[in-house]
């Protein structure tokens, strides 16, 4: 996913980048709301990480103008700011999320994760490669057009590996999306969803690569 920070603290930006970007995501920061508005009006994201205390636009204000462009993109709210009348507002104006700081980085990946679900499948798009579609919409998986039966978690396995096309997912970021309260999954449990998921997918004209020591990846046959 290609992502968007604006905060102006730069040691959360720069910790944030890096650790995004260790989960393949493509992550650009932006220390202020006009440089922000700037970079919406060139490039297109998947998702956007707002701050609300920047030092030239409020990141209220920047939401606001955000809206009121038609720019849909999704938006998790990321401020110290805790007060009920802060979320509120920033709902209201057109946030799809809103984290208070400190932040844990995996719950603030799976709060990405989710509004850029969420979006995708109100705007009926579907995920895909080679033959292999999803349907957000569905929540179903087809292969040349034809319906294949996926568990739940092997669906959301399936779809976090697509959403990151091209680049590697980690195994911890995999052990998340099978985990639940009734059981403690381990990384034995990731490659066993991953094996059954591969076998599903054999003749679809893409493949999951496991590469040692880094995680998984999702490609189209024949690319390197």
């Amino acid at each position: 996913m290609k992502l968007l920070i604006v905060e102006d603290d730069r040691d959360i930006a720069s910790g944030l980048q890096r650790s995004l970007q260790r989960s393949g995501n493509a992550v650009e920061v932006r220390s202020d709301g006009r440089s922000a508005l700037l970079a919406l009006g060139v490039h297109e994201y998947d998702c956007i990480v707002l701050d609300l205390g920047l030092p030239d636009l409020d990141g209220t204000q920047v939401l606001r103008q955000m809206r009121h462009r038609n720019v849909q993109t999704p938006v998790v709210i990321l401020s110290a700011r805790d007060d009920t009348g802060d979320r509120v507002l920033g709902l209201d104006l057109g946030a799809d999320d809103y984290v208070v700081k400190p932040f844990e980085v995996d719950e603030l990946e799976a709060r990405i994760r989710a509004v850029t679900r969420r979006a995708l499948a109100r705007r009926g798009d579907d995920l895909g490669a080679g033959s292999l579609r999803m349907s957000l919409a569905e929540r179903r998986i087809y292969i040349g057009g034809h319906p294949v039966d996926f568990s739940p978690r092997e669906f959301s396995v399936l779809e976090c590996l697509l959403l990151r096309q091209g680049r590697v997912v980690g195994k911890r970021q995999l052990l998340e999306l099978i985990d639940d309260r009734d059981s403690d999954p381990s990384e034995g449990a990731v490659e066993l969803y991953v094996h059954r998921i591969r076998r599903k997918i054999e003749h679809s004209g893409c493949s999951i690569r496991t590469l040692r020591g880094f995680g998984y990846l999702l490609q189209v046959d024949g690319e390197n």
